[in-house]
């Protein structure tokens, strides 16, 4: 069969991608932003990926087109679709309907940490000799993909509180029907399509509702997973994240590299590593919960995450250039913001850091978060904004509070500041969800002339 991917270059259509192609099929796709780490893994694969979303892409017509949740009616390549008559689906259901039906499905959830401890928890099956399949929503170092079939019971899949398509406005997660589902937090994200957190927490209780009695949920605890799981809950749970929940952590060292696993109070195993950060303890924690509930045992997931090598575009140090360090961060939503800069703090001691931040996201270009953007990057020494003209809210009167800011409106300008600025000793860390114009390479590169 013939499947024709529109956005393939999407995180999580990278994935459904490479899994159509494990399964057989001829695998093409259309995107109008190419660029790394996704482009150049399903370049690897040998998957052609086109430019753009014109009709001529369709030709000659795929047999299955496979439509992305950042597309719309209106769009030429979406419009050529419905009007040749051509089978459509989205992501999330090919992927349940042609994968996860199969398999015991381990599915991660939540605002923060789900690419992180999905990697993890795929890690230490794999290292426990399950081969489990996943799709994870970025490229873990320790696959050097983001997608596998597999070959034992078990898929590992990232799962996204976000619209599966235009014509299926569904979480995807909605189709996964977890046997394990960990839920590590909810808060308030995605403003282009929910409209506050109750109805964030509708669709994680329609997931809460689709995880069978025999099953396990794995949470943090919170007052809005509370809220969640009063609406009604029909699956054993076993909660984490404070002294009061069935896991407790005890920090061995304070940076987070060096931790022990307590179940009810007992001792049942420790985990030394090279991740810093509690919000990476926690992760860790979460898939070793989830690993046992497939059979792990503790002790062999503890042993496994010291082997972890974390996730691309996770705190992922790109580079160093005259002792200038350059690291490239996902973190997008001020909770996972202040997590980010807190674990390079713990990492990096006294030694400055300089934050460069891109408000990129939805919900960042519509303002939602400029009230909390402040108090998110206080733990850093130096805040570089960009403020391109398209942003309708002023970062200026945002960051008011802040002692050390700079805000540019080209990314140009952004490079040549950090690379007649920066100092021995300094950590550049550039945040975005996007390519942010490739600024890793250039400010690397900068540095080096």
């Amino acid at each position: 069969m013939h499947i024709h991917i529109l956005g393939i270059c999407g995180t999580f259509m990278a994935g459904i991608a490479i899994l159509a192609r494990q399964l057989g099929h001829q695998v093409t796709g259309s995107d109008a932003a190419v660029y790394p780490p996704m482009s150049t893994q399903l370049e690897n694969l040998g998957i052609s990926c086109l430019s753009g979303y014109l009709p001529d892409h369709l030709d000659p017509a795929p047999d299955l087109v496979i439509i992305g949740n950042a597309l719309s009616r209106g769009n030429p390549a979406v419009e050529a679709v419905f009007d040749r008559g051509l089978p459509y689906i989205s992501g999330p259901q090919w992927l349940a309907e042609n994968v996860l039906a199969q398999h015991w499905v381990l599915a991660v959830a939540g605002t923060h940490g789900k690419t992180t401890t999905t990697s993890m928890l795929t890690w230490i099956l794999h290292d426990a000799k399950l081969q489990p399949g996943f799709l994870v929503g970025g490229i873990p170092e320790n696959f050097g993909v983001s997608a596998r079939l597999g070959e034992a019971p078990f898929f590992v899949v990232e799962a996204d509180e976000y619209d599966s398509a235009f014509f299926d406005k569904r979480s995807k997660f909605i189709h996964y029907r977890p046997n394990t589902l960990v839920i590590n937090n909810i808060e308030f994200d995605h403003a282009d399509i929910f409209s506050n957190l109750a109805a964030i927490q509708k669709q994680f209780h329609y997931l809460v509702r689709t995880v069978p009695s025999t099953g396990l949920i794995i949470h943090s605890r919170s007052p809005a997973i509370d809220e969640v799981l009063q609406q009604g809950c029909w699956t054993p749970r076993e909660t984490f994240g404070d002294n009061a929940s069935d896991w407790q952590i005890k920090l061995l060292e304070p940076t987070g590299s060096h931790f022990e696993v307590q179940l009810h109070g007992e001792k049942q195993g420790e985990v030394q590593w090279q991740l810093y950060g509690i919000h990476n303890v926690w992760n860790g924690l979460a898939a070793i919960i989830s690993a046992r509930h497939a059979g792990v045992p503790v002790a062999v997931s503890c042993e496994a995450l010291q082997t972890f090598q974390s996730v691309k575009r996770r705190l992922e140090l790109r580079g160093v250039v005259n002792a200038i360090s350059v690291y490239d961060d996902f973190a997008h939503h001020p909770t996972a913001i202040t997590l980010t800069i807190q674990a390079l703090r713990q990492k990096v001691g006294k030694q400055p850091i300089i934050a460069v931040l891109e408000p990129r996201s939805n919900s960042m270009r519509m303002g939602v978060f400029q009230d909390s953007l402040a108090s998110s990057l206080q733990q850093a020494d130096e805040v570089i904004f960009y403020q391109p003209q398209s942003l309708k809210w002023s970062v200026e009167s945002s960051v008011k509070d802040l002692q050390n800011v700079k805000i540019f409106e080209q990314v140009e300008d952004i490079v040549q500041y950090l690379a007649h600025t920066a100092q021995p000793n300094h950590h550049i860390l550039i945040m975005s969800n996007g390519s942010f114009e490739q600024i890793h390479v250039r400010v690397l590169d900068a540095l080096a002339r």
